[in-house]
């Protein structure tokens, strides 16, 4: 598959990034075996980019499926840590879950921070800096939802690369429109920022136009892969031509995911803290969706204590 150079570091990835949120708890809550043996067959194939996080639950899937392919990968992982010891303890978990001496890229998981997170993660920000100095880590980076954010992050020296949410509907992005986010998008890469983008489907909104929306991401200028998540092998074989072949789609059966809130919701209102595109609210009692704001993040399931929140 294409490679390119992830901004101004020496990582060479390809335009197709694993994406493994999908496979863990917080969405479709894939067998570990089933979801290794996934992640080893897109290195097999010739992907080497993964992205994942800490509260994704999947490092531990990523660092066995990479030590059973024996590929070369390049891995981004995430911590929402704001302390220097809360973000030192997700770096050793990281590595540990990994099973790596080195992780390529760390980022601040900053998607629903303001302009101000590194004032407020200051100290989780110094860390990254230190084990990037210490050699822990190959890259600083951050993944936001924000303009403003993107746009604060291309004037920060030690950041390396952004992960930013666009896609062509401007869906969920925040603190701005879709067009100003390909604008900073743009700034960032001419700063000399590695940029690769995330929800380019929304989740799942525009699989009705799938290689529009992913070729819309894809060919903005400065941005150098599209994450897109997976959880079986015909999507996986499916992402694979798109990016391989323009001209050939493959048939494949996705099912547009929804949120559901369960009767036994509490209207504790947990979930509408944690949403980062403030698409949960409170009526009645009851958490309600607004699903023309819910990108299907999933990141609002373990925010509720009653476990009432369902990506079906």
């Amino acid at each position: 598959m294409k490679k390119k150079r992830l901004g101004r570091t020496d990582l060479m990835v390809t335009e197709l990034c694993f994406g493994a949120l999908p496979l863990g708890p917080l969405q479709a809550d894939i067998p570990p075996e089933q979801a290794i043996s996934l992640i080893k067959k897109a290195l097999d194939s010739g992907v080497n980019f993964i992205d994942t996080a800490e509260s994704y639950q999947t490092q531990p899937y990523v660092g066995e499926a990479i030590k059973k392919s024996q590929k070369e990968a390049v891995i981004a992982t995430k911590s929402a840590a704001a302390t220097y010891e809360d973000m030192e303890e997700s770096l050793i978990r990281s590595l540990k879950e990994l099973q790596s001496d080195v992780i390529d890229v760390y980022h601040l998981h900053a998607a629903r921070t303001t302009e101000q997170v590194f004032a407020e993660r200051a100290g989780a920000y110094e860390c990254l800096l230190d084990a990037k100095k210490d050699g822990l880590i190959r890259a600083v980076g951050i993944s936001t939802h924000s303009v403003k954010v993107v746009k604060t992050a291309l004037k920060q020296a030690g950041i390396d690369v952004i992960y930013p949410l666009i896609n062509k509907a401007g869906m969920g992005v925040l603190h701005g429109t879709g067009e100003e986010m390909e604008e900073a998008i743009k700034e960032a890469s001419k700063a000399g920022k590695g940029i690769y983008g995330m929800k380019a489907l929304c989740g799942g909104h525009l699989i009705d136009d799938l290689k529009g929306s992913i070729d819309y991401v894809k060919k903005l200028e400065g941005m150098d892969a599209v994450s897109l998540g997976m959880v079986n092998e015909e999507e996986l074989a499916m992402n694979i031509k798109l990016f391989e072949d323009e001209e050939y789609v493959p048939e494949v059966n996705r099912k547009k995911k929804q949120l559901m809130v369960m009767g036994f919701c509490s209207g504790c209102g947990q979930c509408v803290d944690v949403c980062p595109n403030e698409a949960i609210s409170l009526k009645g009692g009851k958490a309600e969706v607004n699903p023309s704001q819910c990108i299907l993040c999933g990141y609002c399931s373990p925010g509720c204590p009653m476990f009432a929140l369902r990506l079906i």
